[in-house]
């Protein structure tokens, strides 16, 4: 299963949480299949935030966070 998207591979997670928070019994049968899910779509999440933060981190290295005026 591969998802492209941050918000494809949330959506797995937050389904999957809903269905293991809702189940009055753990259905074993399903168990393996929603943890292999989980953890691949949990891996795209932490990729895309990942990527995500380093483009943040590279843009505004040269800018000027505190709002001061740059030095001419």
């Amino acid at each position: 299963m591969e998802q492209q998207t941050f918000r494809a591979a949330y959506d797995v997670l937050q389904k999957h949480a809903e269905t293991l928070r809702e189940q009055k019994e753990p259905n074993i049968d399903d168990l393996l299949k929603i943890v292999t899910e989980s953890v691949a779509a949990y891996n795209v999440c932490t990729k895309r935030i990942d990527a995500v933060e380093e483009a943040l981190k590279v843009a505004l290295e040269g800018a000027n966070v505190d709002g001061a005026s740059p030095s001419v």
